[in-house]
């Protein structure tokens, strides 16, 4: 290494090696360089290298970014192949760039612009993804040998005979305690009696099939979205791909079968097990015995109260399974991925659910059923 000044530039004329077995003669140049660099501009001349390596051109890279801070520094007279490993070795200065300055109101209009536009695209993909459901579901109807009846039994199982004794429980509880309630209520006005009416007409129209359905979505439309994913991330989806397999046929189809089979099941033991609960409270707080009970639930509910809740059910069905399916099949190859789109698709189900369940009371009050 030799340094030379003249016409007001430094040039610092580097020959020989500059690579990883010379790494101790390397430094010690540089710090050379470091120490007798006093007058700027400064041309590292590379015409005399015989061999850089990475440790050479990350070392060269590295003191020109300092020099630079004194003044221009800058290399010359290097081959092509000097240049592209001088660009790939170069020294980077690893402190964070300054975060932009922003305005609170233009980050929540951002984040509700943002909100909107993904639930604009989910509504989008939910759509899609019914057309390819439909189109599976008449293919199956087509070639019934591609029905999948094992599979359905199984989910039928998972999803209604083990779901059973939760929603039971739970359904008993909510029946007591909106009859309890009422009765502390109407007891003021001497209408003790019309708790029937009010837990028979709640029940089947409203509460049997909404709660129903959010266990179902919490219980049942997680494992969708989990076992989906879990499938998605080993490949396995992928693998019935090639096999020349539909995995909508294979893994939605029965899925969403067996939920419009067994949620309105549910939906009916739901409700019986809140009427049973409602019963057993009028009974102790309002000595309502159980036969006026029975003969007064008679009087105040009429078919068409039932069959208000058993028509939404299916509905309700086709939700939960659209989206735990959808999310499942959107999980990428993280775990972080299969948490966040589990949590997605029983928060987003529950949403539908009770937005569904408004629609179809508005619908309903409309036409006077």
């Amino acid at each position: 290494m030799t340094i030379e000044r003249s016409g007001g530039q430094t040039t610092v004329r580097l020959s020989g090696p500059w690579t990883a077995p010379h790494a101790q003669r390397v430094e010690a140049l540089v710090g050379e360089i470091e120490a007798e660099a006093d007058h700027f501009p400064l041309v590292f001349d590379l015409s005399g290298v015989e061999r850089l390596d990475t440790l050479g051109a990350w070392t060269l890279d590295r003191t020109r970014h300092e020099l630079s801070v004194k003044g221009q520094a800058d290399f010359a007279n290097a081959s092509p192949e000097q240049k592209i490993l001088l660009e790939e070795a170069a020294y980077r200065d690893f402190q964070g760039k300054p975060k932009p300055r922003h305005s609170r109101s233009v980050d929540f209009l951002v984040d509700v612009g943002q909100s909107v536009a993904g639930a604009g695209k989910d509504l989008v993909g939910g759509v899609g993804f019914l057309g390819e459901l439909v189109a599976a579901m008449v293919r199956v109807i087509v070639h019934p040998r591609r029905f999948r009846g094992t599979a359905v039994v199984n989910q039928l199982e998972q999803i209604a005979y083990r779901g059973v004794p939760i929603i039971v429980l739970i359904s008993f509880l909510v029946g007591c305690i909106v009859s309890q309630q009422g009765i502390f209520q109407l007891v003021k006005f001497g209408a003790t009696p019309f708790v029937i009416d009010l837990i028979g007409i709640l029940v089947l129209r409203e509460l049997g099939v909404l709660l129903t359905s959010i266990m179902v979505a919490g219980r049942s439309g997680s494992a969708f979205t989990a076992e989906i994913g879990s499938m998605k991330m080993r490949e396995e989806i992928d693998a019935l791909r090639v096999m020349g397999l539909d995995p909508i046929e294979v893994l939605i189809v029965p899925r969403i079968l067996a939920l419009l089979i067994g949620l309105p099941l549910l939906t009916f033991i739901a409700s019986i097990a809140a009427l049973v609960g409602g019963g057993l409270t009028t009974w102790v707080y309002g000595g309502i015995s159980p036969d006026i009970f029975l003969e007064r639930l008679r009087a105040a509910v009429g078919m068409n109260t039932f069959l208000v809740g058993i028509i939404k059910a299916p509905f309700m069905a086709v939700v939960i399974g659209i989206i735990a399916t959808l999310e499942g099949m959107a999980v990428a190859g993280s775990a972080e991925s299969l948490g966040r789109h589990v949590t997605s698709s029983v928060v987003k189900a529950i949403f539908m659910v009770i937005v569904l369940d408004g629609l179809f009371a508005m619908f309903f009050a409309a036409i006077n059923y």
